[in-house]
């Protein structure tokens, strides 16, 4: 069966410090511009606070907030997938949970599971604990945060996954790591990668150089923007994992294991 090519778009934007009103509503403008039909439209981590994690009580949302609907109404306005991770309060605890958003208002979700101790993230958010695989058009995606890119276990291809999907607030200062990992993730898993990063300062000092990347199933950039606010949108075709999956059936020689 032949599968359709999958449109996505990807915002590589600032990101207003712990103001998710103002955030909503540069992105709402931001998605509104956007033409042609997309698939998925793709918004940073955290994109309605920054990386904000000591405010987290002040500023998580549950599962009908104000973001949430914001998110379903974009979706079915739009006709597409908004996808991105805001801050979850649920059953007392803390999540960064990234959204996966239908046009017909349905919302599956993906908690983080490497948080980012470095920082402290696992003082104040919930570790999720399973992995989870969208579908778009024919076509299975591989969800994770930021800081999973660090671990290849956590993505690695057991599902035959089509794409890796990362949106992060990843660093200037490890810019190196983001490149190197995308890409290797890239190679070992024979899948598009794809990596979603904002651009400009937060609230910690911290500043993002964005290098919102796409690499090829055998780890060729495809496309990449750095420094300033932009979108890309790129038109993905399935035959070229067919092509790279049957020329060099690497993945037939994975070792068999269970993620826990």
């Amino acid at each position: 069966m032949v599968k359709s090519d999958l449109n996505i778009s990807l915002l590589q934007t600032d990101i207003v410090w712990e103001k998710p009103e103002q955030n909503r509503a540069l992105l709402e403008a931001k998605i509104n511009a956007l033409e042609g039909q997309q698939h998925v439209i793709v918004l940073p981590e955290t994109f309605s606070t920054g990386f904000s994690m000591h405010n987290a009580a002040e500023l998580a949302e549950s599962m009908n907030g104000t973001t949430i609907q914001w998110m379903k109404a974009l979706a079915q306005q739009k006709r597409s997938i908004i996808t991105g991770s805001i801050i979850i309060s649920e059953d007392n605890k803390y999540y960064n949970r990234m959204l996966w958003v239908l046009p017909n208002g349905e919302a599956a979700h993906y908690d983080k599971r490497h948080l980012f101790s470095y920082a402290g993230e696992g003082v104040h958010f919930e570790a999720g604990a399973k992995r989870v695989i969208a579908q778009v058009n024919g076509w299975k995606v591989c969800l994770q945060i930021c800081y999973d890119l660090r671990f290849p276990v956590w993505a690695r291809n057991t599902d035959d996954y089509d794409m890796l999907l990362y949106i992060a607030n990843w660093p200037q200062q490890r810019n190196e790591a983001w490149e190197t990992l995308l890409r290797a993730r890239a190679i070992e898993n024979m899948s598009y990668v794809v990596g979603v990063n904002r651009v400009g300062s937060d609230g910690n000092g911290h500043h993002y150089m964005g290098n919102s990347s796409i690499y090829s199933p055998l780890g060729a950039l495809m496309n990449q923007k750095s420094q300033e606010e932009t979108t890309i949108t790129h038109s993905f075709q399935h035959t070229l994992i067919e092509e790279c999956r049957t020329k060099f059936p690497f993945l037939k020689d994975r070792d068999d294991f269970l993620l826990r």
